[in-house]
């Protein structure tokens, strides 16, 4: 199963390749060249089809839980002050995902989109301190009753070139399902109340729609 943002990079990308496999059969003489050209064809078609992949989670909706929205690694968990919403510190946890993580984002918890907002910026490597607040980015606020507000930001890296954000002020969102997605490399930002208990560490490989962040007691 892909996802509706890579249907056209697929076809297009489909096409270039057999393309490109076709004329080195027919038009290259060397056949060490012909079988480079159609193994690099084969692998960047795996590449773009890995790249938009949209796995089925298995979601188990509680309010009690907030989920990671994305697949990847948490590289920060530090109180920080949040200044576009909030304006006061929080507890920030920050998942990055490489170009081979399933990069679709997904509604750590379910409630009411509060805040939805676009900044164009820079493409620093995902991993900069300053990316969470230069680079090109979305801001989405959540609530429900037993978080409140909860905010998470979508930041393109180094490659991404194209953040796409479902979330739309007075939308329902329903936890895990599909709030967007980022192409070619990025990271995501939760910022919770400062005194919140994380149930995840430093390094530690996420799954969006399944992993609990933190959970009320």
């Amino acid at each position: 199963m892909f996802h509706k943002e890579g249907y056209f990079i697929i076809v297009f990308t489909f096409l270039f390749c057999a393309g490109l496999a076709l004329g080195a059969e027919y038009f290259v003489k060397s056949k060490g060249l012909t079988l480079l050209l159609q193994s690099a064809s084969l692998i960047i078609l795996i590449l773009v089809l890995q790249f938009f992949r949209n796995p089925k989670r298995n979601t188990v909706l509680n309010d009690q839980h907030i989920l990671s929205p994305v697949d990847g690694k948490v590289v920060i968990i530090e109180k920080v002050y949040e200044k576009e919403y909030f304006k006061d510190e929080r507890l920030q946890v920050s998942i990055f995902m490489s170009p081979i993580n399933v990069h679709v984002t997904r509604y750590p918890m379910s409630g009411t989109v509060k805040f939805s907002k676009y900044h164009p910026g820079k493409y620093l490597v995902a991993w900069h301190p300053k990316s969470s607040e230069l680079n090109e980015r979305t801001t989405i606020v959540v609530e429900n009753e037993t978080f409140g507000p909860i905010l998470y930001r979508q930041i393109a890296g180094a490659l991404a070139r194209r953040i796409v954000n479902y979330a739309k002020v007075g939308d329902t969102a329903v936890q895990g399902t599909d709030a967007g997605f980022i192409k070619f490399g990025s990271r995501v930002d939760l910022f919770l109340p400062v005194d919140t208990k994380v149930d995840v560490a430093l390094d530690q490989v996420v799954r969006g729609g399944e992993t609990i962040i933190t959970q009320k007691n």
